[in-house]
């Protein structure tokens, strides 16, 4: 892969494209890193993208990373796969010397933080430079970035919109290049729709792929994964990700593949379904509906054999937010009377209607969830790939904690092409396609069978690489 124009900020660079400088020695990881926290200090202020930056502890590593890469240039051995790369870690994500306070005013900060989370672990081992924790709703609890602790995160495009959420904070740093790459946590769509909103590639692995610990209390639609610029940073950054750990016991079995490895394939003969509504979607932005029309046609002329059907499945937006409002009300109950007082007012909604459902109840909704799962493996054994809007609408307003009463359709109605692959736990991306008249990023979702992480991976580079040079998505309109 070729480093494209010139530019004189490190910090508008790849993980990709740091790491071929870093083998030349034509930059190093201290310049990098000081590129990115300088980002971080001019933009950060208003953006509200992170809630906490490790400035000396990010320098320490990038000089450590920096020795290294100097060994490796005189023939060395190799360094690791993210020697050097800044990353941010969103605030969910237990990282060890940095406080983990899930965007909520009931977690202490002053108490041993000496625990990496899988995702962590695997990250430092990488020689990745962990810059610090991005901004999260509280307990990752909606789709937007705002909470009583942190206040709103704002999206780089335009400082009036939202970045999405629950990783909005991720979305946001990798957009405005306060970082290549984030780690994102997403239970109904939460890297797919900041990313989308942001204008960066998002992947939410198949369910297990990326160990967790701890697990999250919503469950299994639960999954952790990449925001970056590019495919090729998302399938860099899964190699690391993707790597065991023992304390998840859902996870899966290790997985050896190198996700770089026929990644610049392309989709010739695949068998794409294309699904502009999945049947149910019936308030699609016509500029959405009309920029992910225009790219799945692309699609088309790179060889895919793409077939307009909808999977067959019923809108299954109470079977999410009911797991999710039973997950809510055990978290709720977790908290003492006074720091229960002190929660966002939507996440104690979400509690609370959590409240009223009984053990028949989540019951039921297991069990429809599990219909779910099986009609859609059953559909993807007739195609390779489900191909839908990322999400329904653009970046709405920045709006804050509690703006409007919560039910399922305020929490997700908006978002109906993320969630249910969340009940059925396949891998889906999602890629920039396309700008709407006001300036904001449309995204493009792939859906792959379950396991098929690379080929998600490899269907989205085709189409990045086709529109590749007509749209400088990673560089939004920066704030001043």
């Amino acid at each position: 892969m070729t480093l494209s124009a010139p530019r004189t900020d490190l910090s508008d660079y790849t993980a990709t494209e740091l790491l071929q400088l870093y083998q030349t020695g034509e930059a190093s990881p201290v310049d990098a890193t000081r590129a990115v926290l300088a980002r971080i200090d001019a933009l950060n202020p208003q953006l509200n993208a992170f809630c906490l930056v490790a400035h000396e502890t990010a320098l320490q590593a990038a000089r450590g990373s920096e020795t290294r890469w100097q060994k490796f240039r005189k023939g060395g051995a190799p360094c690791g796969e993210l020697d050097g790369v800044p990353v941010s870690i969103k605030d969910i994500i237990l990282t060890r010397g940095m406080p983990t306070l899930r965007g909520s005013q009931t977690v202490d900060p002053d108490q041993p933080w000496d625990v990496d989370a899988p995702a962590t672990a695997r990250l430092r081992e990488a020689g990745a430079v962990i810059l610090g924790k991005t901004n999260t709703p509280e307990f990752g609890c909606k789709g937007e970035t705002n909470s009583p602790r942190t206040g709103i995160t704002r999206n780089p495009w335009d400082l009036s919109k939202t970045p999405g959420g629950s990783s909005g904070g991720a979305a946001a740093a990798v957009a405005s290049g306060m970082g290549p790459l984030a780690v994102g946590t997403d239970g109904a769509g939460s890297v797919r729709i900041p990313a989308a909103f942001c204008g960066n590639v998002g992947l939410k692995p198949s369910f297990g792929r990326v160990p967790a610990y701890p697990l999250s209390p919503f469950g299994s639609v639960a999954h952790l994964g990449p925001h970056s610029r590019s495919v090729p940073d998302a399938a860099l950054m899964m190699n690391v990700l993707k790597k065991p750990d023992a304390r998840d016991w859902t996870s899966l079995p290790p997985d050896s593949s190198d996700y770089l490895l026929g990644l610049e394939d392309g989709i010739r003969g695949l068998r794409i379904a294309w699904s502009p509504t999945l049947g149910f979607a019936k308030n699609v932005h016509p500029e959405v509906a009309r920029s992910v029309a225009q790219a799945v046609a692309q699609l088309s002329e790179l060889g895919a054999h793409v077939e307009q059907i909808d999977p067959g499945f019923d809108d299954p937006l109470e079977i999410t937010t009911g797991l999710w409002f039973a997950g809510a009300w055990t978290v709720w109950n977790t908290l003492s009377p006074a720091q229960q007082a002190l929660t966002d007012p939507d996440f104690r909604a979400e509690a609370l209607l959590g409240e009223k459902l009984s053990l028949l109840d989540i019951q039921r909704l297991h069990l429809q969830r599990g219909a779910l799962g099986s009609q859609m493996r059953q559909f993807m054994q007739r195609f390779d790939l489900l191909v839908t809007p990322s999400v329904a609408v653009p970046a709405f307003e920045a709006r804050p904690a509690g703006h409007s009463p919560m039910d399922p359709v305020t929490m997700l109605g908006w978002t109906p092409f993320s969630y249910p692959f969340n009940l059925t736990q396949q891998p889906a991306s999602t890629v920039p396609c396309g700008m709407t008249t006001d300036g904001l990023p449309i995204g493009l979702q792939f859906v792959g069978p379950m396991f098929g992480d690379a080929l998600v991976l490899r269907a989205s580079r085709a189409y990045e690489a086709a529109r590749a040079g007509t749209v400088d998505f990673a560089r939004p309109v920066t704030p001043h």
